[in-house]
């Protein structure tokens, strides 16, 4: 069996995808990583995304458009230690649809420096919900860009997006989305009036080569400025191609925190998972992560955001407001 070091050198020579022998899975250590923290991370700072995959005690579901390798919970906390990190939001991955056993396991596990962000659907029950609520879970996802069910137009994401926060009503939960600037800029009427606080995926899926000035991009900034949206200055490499640093996303980072720096948060996105990777092959073969380098990636946040005050609003001061953290460190 291949164990997770061995796979991603694997794929960066051959740039093929492994099978899994009889439906087996892929386990291993994290690679260590490989660069330390350069600038002093702060008590209370937080990776405000990562998911958790563990295919040894929750199978993936059938209906999906990639399989990952797996990447535990014991990985996690090492990628924590080695970045100097005391807080982190697990969120739910595509693979796992709307069962957020893995995800509510990995909180657990991880104790009360771990929130979440899961994913129902209508067969979701209120009494879930609770046990949700009380695991730590503070939002839910709305993923259109890694789901099964295909695309979203923007009728159907606000169709979608209606029902799940009927669903949330009254919770004080977020509503987290992944998708692009055609339908953030669609429905910022909609989300101007939420009751609650939507929160964008990586940059708002902005392209770094196009700049600050691409279409789509200062609605993003008007609903940041508003109040109205946080954005995850996360997964630079799904934005841009400059690896490995991708230092054309600074100018989007810079944009964003000027807009409102108490309406951005950070994270790493690890494991890197790469559904495009698996998309039209077999779901017996493992799609490659994105091989990231997570302590260089993490010294690009001290270099777009140089003034420490405001480094702490986005790494501690707001995740603690959005996940319901406590003011000290955990």
């Amino acid at each position: 069996m291949f164990n997770r070091r061995e796979l991603l050198r694997g794929f960066g020579a051959a740039g093929v995808s492994v099978s899994a022998f009889h439906g087996g899975i892929v386990r291993a250590a994290m690679p260590a990583n490989s660069t330390v923290p350069s600038f002093d991370v702060l008590p209370g700072s937080c990776d405000c995304h990562v998911h958790v995959f563990d295919t040894a005690k929750f199978p993936f579901v059938e209906k999906r458009t990639y399989t990952p390798p797996d990447a535990t919970a014991n990985e996690l906390v090492q990628l924590q230690r080695s970045l100097r990190l005391d807080r982190v939001v697990v969120v739910q991955p595509s693979v796992y649809g709307a069962d957020n056993s893995c995800t509510l396991d990995a909180m657990r596990r991880l104790g009360d420096h771990a929130r979440g962000v899961a994913v129902i659907d209508k067969t979701t029950s209120q009494s879930a919900i609770d046990d949700m609520a009380a695991a730590g879970v503070r939002g839910i996802r709305l993923n259109l860009h890694t789901n099964a069910a295909g695309n979203f137009d923007s009728d159907g994401a606000k169709a979608m997006l209606d029902t799940a926060a009927q669903q949330i009503a009254g919770r004080g939960w977020h509503v987290q989305f992944y998708t692009g600037l055609n339908i953030i800029a669609a429905l910022k009427d909609h989300f101007l009036q939420l009751p609650f606080p939507v929160v964008f995926d990586h940059f708002g899926r902005a392209a770094a080569e196009k700049g600050s000035g691409q279409a789509g991009f200062d609605t993003l900034l008007e609903l940041v400025k508003a109040g109205r949206a946080y954005v995850k200055i996360s997964g630079a490499y799904r934005v841009s191609r400059k690896a490995p640093e991708f230092a054309d996303v600074m100018p989007l980072a810079q944009a964003l925190v000027a807009a409102n720096p108490d309406r951005i948060v950070w994270g790493t996105d690890w494991p890197h998972p790469n559904s495009d990777a698996g998309r039209g092959k077999p779901l017996s073969e493992i799609s490659a992560p994105f091989a990231i380098d997570d302590g260089l990636l993490f010294n690009q946040v001290a270099r777009w955001i140089p003034d420490v005050a405001i480094r702490k609003k986005i790494l501690v001061d707001n995740p603690a407001q959005l996940y319901g953290f406590e003011n000290s460190a955990s």
